[in-house]
């Protein structure tokens, strides 16, 4: 056989299987026919809009035309809303990092103030004040 044989007749053969499906398929659904009109009708009544409101719609305003004022003052609010929570964000972000950075401030001053003291009582000779301040020179 030749490719191109082949190929036609797998194409084929999906096209029959594919009918055949849906056929199938169809006649399931021919059996509930009443009950799925039914049940059309009550989902078109839930879902659709009246025609009047559908057309009052559309007609509120096409996409190049101009905004009314009403929108245009929602989206300000919306805009200033956005900018407000924001900025209020990253006001709380940086009063934490501030905090942050005093804490490792003191942390740090702790450390070196004991660091210093250490080194104050290591060296201490007796005399006051400490070290070589008041040392005499013979």
């Amino acid at each position: 056989m030749n490719w191109k044989e082949i190929l036609f007749l797998s194409c084929f053969a999906t096209f029959v299987l594919l009918i055949v499906l849906e056929e199938s398929d169809s006649a399931a659904v021919g059996t509930r026919k009443a009950a799925g009109e039914e049940d059309k009708e009550s989902m078109k009544k839930k879902i659709f809009i009246q025609e009047s409101d559908a057309s009052n719609f559309f007609k509120k305003r096409g996409k190049r035309a101009t905004k009314s004022r009403d929108e245009l003052n929602a989206e300000t609010r919306q805009m200033l809303i956005a900018d407000e929570q924001r900025r209020e964000y990253f006001e709380e972000q940086r009063n934490e990092f501030e905090n942050f950075v005093k804490e490792e401030r003191k942390e740090q001053q702790e450390r070196s103030r004991e660091q210093i003291e250490q080194w104050r009582q290591y060296h201490y000779d007796g005399l006051y004040p400490s070290y070589m301040y008041n040392r005499h020179h013979i």
